[in-house]
Protein backbone atom coordinates (compact mmCIF):
# COMPACT_ATOMS: atom_id res chain seq x y z
CA UNK A 1 0.00 0.00 0.00
CA UNK A 2 2.85 2.28 0.56
CA UNK A 3 3.23 3.07 -3.35
CA UNK A 4 0.20 4.28 -3.36
CA UNK A 5 1.39 7.20 -1.79
CA UNK A 6 4.49 8.55 -3.76
CA UNK A 7 5.64 11.88 -2.29
CA UNK A 8 3.86 13.28 -5.56
CA UNK A 9 0.68 12.31 -4.44
CA UNK A 10 1.52 13.35 -0.89
CA UNK A 11 2.71 17.00 -1.94
CA UNK A 12 -0.50 17.30 -3.98
CA UNK A 13 -2.81 16.53 -0.99
CA UNK A 14 -0.80 18.11 1.67
CA UNK A 15 -0.63 21.31 -0.87
CA UNK A 16 -3.25 20.97 -3.69
CA UNK A 17 -2.95 23.40 -6.47
CA UNK A 18 -5.71 25.66 -7.32
CA UNK A 19 -7.67 24.60 -4.31
CA UNK A 20 -10.52 26.71 -3.39
CA UNK A 21 -13.52 28.53 -5.75
CA UNK A 22 -13.84 31.41 -8.13
CA UNK A 23 -15.90 34.01 -8.31
CA UNK A 24 -17.05 34.97 -10.98
CA UNK A 25 -17.17 31.82 -12.70
CA UNK A 26 -18.40 30.73 -16.29
CA UNK A 27 -19.52 27.15 -14.95
CA UNK A 28 -19.57 24.70 -11.73
CA UNK A 29 -19.88 21.39 -10.78
CA UNK A 30 -19.84 18.81 -8.13
CA UNK A 31 -20.50 15.80 -8.06
CA UNK A 32 -20.04 12.78 -5.33
CA UNK A 33 -18.36 9.36 -5.19
CA UNK A 34 -21.26 7.13 -3.83
CA UNK A 35 -18.78 4.40 -2.95
CA UNK A 36 -16.72 6.87 -0.37
CA UNK A 37 -18.62 9.94 0.11
CA UNK A 38 -15.69 11.95 -1.41
CA UNK A 39 -17.21 15.16 -3.33
CA UNK A 40 -15.35 17.22 -5.93
CA UNK A 41 -16.46 20.94 -6.82
CA UNK A 42 -15.01 22.46 -9.85
CA UNK A 43 -15.38 25.95 -10.61
CA UNK A 44 -14.01 26.97 -14.90
CA UNK A 45 -13.76 30.95 -15.81
CA UNK A 46 -13.71 30.29 -19.28
CA UNK A 47 -12.61 33.00 -22.00
CA UNK A 48 -13.17 31.98 -25.52
CA UNK A 49 -12.56 28.51 -25.83
CA UNK A 50 -9.75 28.03 -23.24
CA UNK A 51 -9.85 27.93 -19.63
CA UNK A 52 -8.78 30.65 -18.28
CA UNK A 53 -8.84 30.31 -14.98
CA UNK A 54 -9.71 26.99 -12.42
CA UNK A 55 -10.34 26.06 -8.85
CA UNK A 56 -11.86 23.17 -7.04
CA UNK A 57 -12.88 22.42 -3.36
CA UNK A 58 -14.31 19.22 -1.77
CA UNK A 59 -13.41 16.63 0.55
CA UNK A 60 -11.95 13.52 -0.13
CA UNK A 61 -9.15 11.28 0.57
CA UNK A 62 -5.60 11.91 -0.46
CA UNK A 63 -6.15 9.76 -4.07
CA UNK A 64 -9.04 12.42 -5.03
CA UNK A 65 -7.42 15.27 -3.57
CA UNK A 66 -4.23 14.97 -5.54
CA UNK A 67 -5.47 14.09 -8.80
CA UNK A 68 -7.89 16.49 -8.82
CA UNK A 69 -5.06 18.96 -8.10
CA UNK A 70 -2.86 17.68 -10.76
CA UNK A 71 -5.82 17.67 -13.47
CA UNK A 72 -6.28 21.34 -12.67
CA UNK A 73 -2.56 22.10 -13.24
CA UNK A 74 -3.21 19.38 -16.40
CA UNK A 75 -6.45 21.41 -17.85
CA UNK A 76 -5.68 25.38 -16.71
CA UNK A 77 -4.79 27.47 -20.48
CA UNK A 78 -5.88 24.66 -22.39
CA UNK A 79 -8.59 24.43 -24.87
CA UNK A 80 -12.06 22.97 -24.01
CA UNK A 81 -11.91 20.24 -27.01
CA UNK A 82 -8.56 19.04 -25.85
CA UNK A 83 -9.58 19.11 -22.07
CA UNK A 84 -12.77 16.74 -23.60
CA UNK A 85 -10.65 13.97 -24.71
CA UNK A 86 -8.59 14.19 -21.89
CA UNK A 87 -9.19 10.21 -21.08
CA UNK A 88 -8.89 8.40 -17.37
CA UNK A 89 -5.56 6.62 -18.83
CA UNK A 90 -4.35 10.16 -19.40
CA UNK A 91 -4.61 10.54 -15.63
CA UNK A 92 -3.66 8.10 -14.69
CA UNK A 93 -0.16 8.14 -16.67
CA UNK A 94 0.15 11.39 -14.92
CA UNK A 95 -0.47 10.26 -11.45
CA UNK A 96 1.85 7.05 -12.19
CA UNK A 97 0.33 4.29 -9.61
CA UNK A 98 -1.90 1.61 -10.23
CA UNK A 99 -5.14 1.70 -8.76
CA UNK A 100 -7.71 -0.84 -7.49
CA UNK A 101 -11.09 -0.40 -8.67
CA UNK A 102 -12.22 1.45 -5.69
CA UNK A 103 -9.54 3.37 -5.57
CA UNK A 104 -9.81 4.50 -9.19
CA UNK A 105 -13.43 6.03 -8.56
CA UNK A 106 -11.36 7.80 -6.13
CA UNK A 107 -8.97 9.31 -8.77
CA UNK A 108 -11.65 10.00 -11.79
CA UNK A 109 -14.10 12.20 -9.50
CA UNK A 110 -12.65 15.50 -10.81
CA UNK A 111 -11.71 14.14 -14.52
CA UNK A 112 -15.84 13.32 -14.34
CA UNK A 113 -16.67 16.25 -12.45
CA UNK A 114 -14.78 18.60 -15.13
CA UNK A 115 -15.95 16.79 -18.41
CA UNK A 116 -19.26 17.46 -16.71
CA UNK A 117 -18.56 20.94 -16.46
CA UNK A 118 -17.81 21.50 -19.83
CA UNK A 119 -20.40 19.97 -21.01
CA UNK A 120 -22.60 22.58 -19.03
CA UNK A 121 -21.12 24.64 -20.27
CA UNK A 122 -21.30 24.02 -23.88
CA UNK A 123 -25.16 22.94 -23.76
CA UNK A 124 -25.37 26.60 -22.45
CA UNK A 125 -24.27 27.75 -25.52
CA UNK A 126 -25.77 25.84 -27.99
CA UNK A 127 -29.17 27.14 -26.01
CA UNK A 128 -28.43 30.87 -25.94
CA UNK A 129 -27.14 31.08 -29.68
Amino acid sequence: MAALYTPTILDHCANPRNFGTLDPYSVSHEDENSLCGDRIRVDLRISGDAIDAIRFSGTGCAISIAASSILSEIVDGRHLSDIATLTADDLLAELGITLTSSRLACALLGLNVIHAAIASHSRHLVTVA
